[in-house]
């Protein structure tokens, strides 16, 4: 990745990790967490921080290279990269601020669905940036189903 302009760079990393941490302050999401009855397989709640950190800073990159090409398709793939961005942000008050466990299952979903569109459409542009997307679209599958579990133990 050549990097031409790197406040454009610190800014698309910086814009996924704002998203992140307002959600998860507004949906009081550390507090809430030690209080779900969880599955064996649940990870402890500090592991959650470091990885949204990387999968932000992933994702950040990710639109950088899409924003900084020549491809006549990148708006388009920049809107997949906001829309599914903003369902990331409201998921988290979905299911933490407001225990809709269901409901933000039902969301999670549509985000899943979301990242694979914008997966495909960063792929046209550049397959290095849609490669990057692939743990996050991973540890939002593991998610869903963490999601659903907890709704059925709580």
């Amino acid at each position: 990745m050549n990097v031409n302009n790197k406040s454009d760079l610190i800014t698309a990393i910086l814009i996924p990790l704002a998203a992140g941490a307002i959600s998860s302050m507004l949906s009081g999401a550390a507090a809430s967490y030690s209080s779900f009855n969880k599955p064996s397989f649940s990870p402890p709640s500090y592991i959650f921080p470091i990885v949204w950190t990387i999968l932000y800073i992933l994702m950040g990159i990710s639109s950088y290279i899409i924003y900084s090409s020549n491809d006549l398709g990148k708006r388009k793939a920049l809107a997949a990269y906001a829309l599914q961005l903003a369902f990331n942000f409201f998921w988290s008050i979905l299911f933490f601020g407001f225990s809709q466990y269901l409901f933000a299952f039902i969301w999670l979903i549509g985000l899943i669905i979301l990242i694979i569109i914008m997966i495909y459409q960063f792929y046209k542009i550049s397959p290095a940036a849609a490669y990057l997307q692939i743990p996050y679209l991973i540890w939002c599958l593991f998610a869903a189903y963490l999601n659903y579990t907890i709704y059925t133990l709580n």
